[in-house]
């Protein structure tokens, strides 16, 4: 299988946003490793646990209420959370505030122990993903599947990517372009699928010198509707 080289997706995606100044004027940067590091742990839990959430709805629905999360789950502290009993969350999850539903409320608890455990062993759950090697992002994206509650799928990687670490996403828009290009032929979520993916985008890294949240951007505006 031969990737189509970086330089034509690029020139593509500048031809459909109007030049190259428009186009990278459109483009995220990630955070650097060091930046990563030191995001609190509480700030993790808070991102999964929004994006858990906006699954399956509107995300402003999520984004309106967020202010009662914060409040009515302690910041999302490790601490305080994790020392709640069973029958808290079941009222946590009645409380009109939020989107009440307690199969989501109860990831809180569950990727509040996750995180708890992963710093336990590498003093922060931002030091712990900054050490993740770029050439195999998605050993993070399923260990965050395996041992996360509901973060499969393109749940974890959209928190990711909302605090900045450098991950590509499997959009609508990038895997209707990895499939038509044969670079994936599988289910998404496969290991297959999400190794082939991570092979093209270090391919793509090493040509362009540029970051996978640049390059999946890229790829997402040179195919799709969203031409100017």
């Amino acid at each position: 299988m031969t990737i189509e080289k970086f330089d034509s997706i690029y020139q593509r995606a500048c031809e459909r946003k109007g030049s190259q100044s428009a186009l990278e004027s459109l483009l995220r940067h990630p955070l650097t490793k060091e930046q990563i590091a030191q995001i609190p742990d509480d700030r993790w839990l808070a991102a999964f646990t929004m994006k858990v959430f906006q699954s399956g709805i509107q995300w402003k629905v999520v984004a309106d209420k967020w202010p009662n999360f914060e409040q009515l789950f302690f910041q999302f502290r490790l601490e305080p959370l994790l020392m709640q009993p069973d029958e808290a969350w079941e009222e946590k999850a009645q409380n009109p505030g939020i989107i009440r539903y307690l199969p989501k409320v109860m990831t809180i608890p569950a990727n509040a122990q996750m995180i708890f455990d992963i710093r336990l062993d590498h003093g922060s759950f931002g030091k712990w993903v900054a050490q993740f090697p770029q050439e195999r992002i998605v050993d993070l994206w399923l260990h965050l599947k395996k041992h996360g509650k509901r973060l499969g799928g393109n749940t974890g990687p959209y928190a990711l990517r909302q605090l900045g670490v450098d991950t590509f996403l499997l959009t609508h828009d990038i895997e209707a372009y990895l499939r038509a290009t044969k670079v994936i032929d599988g289910g998404k979520d496969t290991k297959r699928t999400l190794y082939a993916t991570n092979d093209a985008f270090n391919q793509w890294h090493e040509e362009s010198g540029r970051s996978f949240t640049e390059i999946s951007q890229i790829i997402a505006y040179s195919t799709g509707d969203n031409r100017v």
